[in-house]
């Protein structure tokens, strides 16, 4: 993990996006922070916070398909490009921003490394 200063915040670079298969998610260690990213089908990444706010569901472990994961507890499901919540109560998820660079590593951008 290389982080670097840009803007305040920091990026981070958690490796190859080829190490995610599309359709699938991932969760990163960043600092004292875990961080779920995620490859959709159409080759998008989205990174939010790990767990459902509903009953603390693996989101990574979730279905990923139309830009969306459903929560593998209870099939809550949530928007991962804004993480608000599609169709039910709870709390929208906490999202990062979120790219592949040239090399195609994945970037996220995190307020602070604790």
């Amino acid at each position: 993990m290389i982080a670097t200063t840009s803007l305040g915040s920091f990026t981070v670079n958690l490796g190859p996006l080829s190490n995610i298969p599309r359709g699938e998610g991932r969760v990163f260690q960043i600092g004292g922070q875990s961080i779920a990213v995620f490859h959709t089908r159409d080759a998008n990444v989205f990174a939010t916070e790990p767990t459902c706010p509903h009953k603390g569901g693996p989101l990574a472990d979730g279905l990923i398909g139309a830009q969306k994961v459903i929560c593998p507890l209870h099939s809550f499901v949530f928007d991962l490009s804004t993480g608000h919540p599609v169709g039910n109560g709870c709390r929208a998820l906490k999202t990062y921003p979120a790219t592949v660079n040239a090399e195609g590593d994945i970037l996220v951008g995190v307020d602070e490394i604790v």
